[in-house]
């Protein structure tokens, strides 16, 4: 893992609002906490990185086929909506709770700060937000499944 690869960590991390982040693989142990304006990273090396790409291509390799399989299913049409991608890793849900009724529905109109979804991250529940105002045209994400940062959720027709 590089300087970069960890700084960006670092930012996600503190943009995911979560206190502290623990990320321990073979050979490298990373503790990440954030406070009210203070990052503190931690960091432990105990063997050579050589080991650490071979584990990174895996998710890579899990998110090139949905990422295929939303453009081939994307139509000149879809370039005047707004897509909602999401923030952090983890894992896609609709409803706050299996009892209750989902965030959005194709068709319902959203308001910039309403919640969308739940992403969980490491036993976390992360309420994704709009940024926009508009109204749900697709989604284009499973329930409980799995997505990368990044992957987009939604489109929204902002007129």
């Amino acid at each position: 893992m590089d300087i970069k690869e960890i700084q960006s960590l670092i930012k996600f991390v503190a943009k995911s609002g979560a206190s502290e982040v623990k990320l321990e693989m073979e050979d490298i142990k990373i503790t990440i906490k954030t406070g009210s304006e203070k990052t503190e990273t931690t960091i432990v090396q105990a063997a050579p990185i050589a080991q650490i790409p071979q584990a990174a291509p895996a998710p890579i390799a899990v998110a090139q086929p949905i990422a295929e399989t939303t453009n081939s299913e994307s139509s000149p049409e879809d370039a005047k909506y707004i897509t909602i991608k999401s923030p952090i890793i983890g894992t896609f849900y609709r409803k706050p709770s299996p009892d209750k009724p989902m965030f959005v529905e194709v068709g319902s109109t959203i308001n910039t700060g309403d919640t969308v979804c739940v992403i969980e991250a490491m036993k976390l529940f992360n309420e994704i937000e709009s940024e926009i105002s508009g109204k749900i045209v697709k989604v284009l994400v499973d329930d409980s499944s799995p997505v990368e940062f990044d992957q987009p959720l939604f489109l929204v027709d902002p007129s």
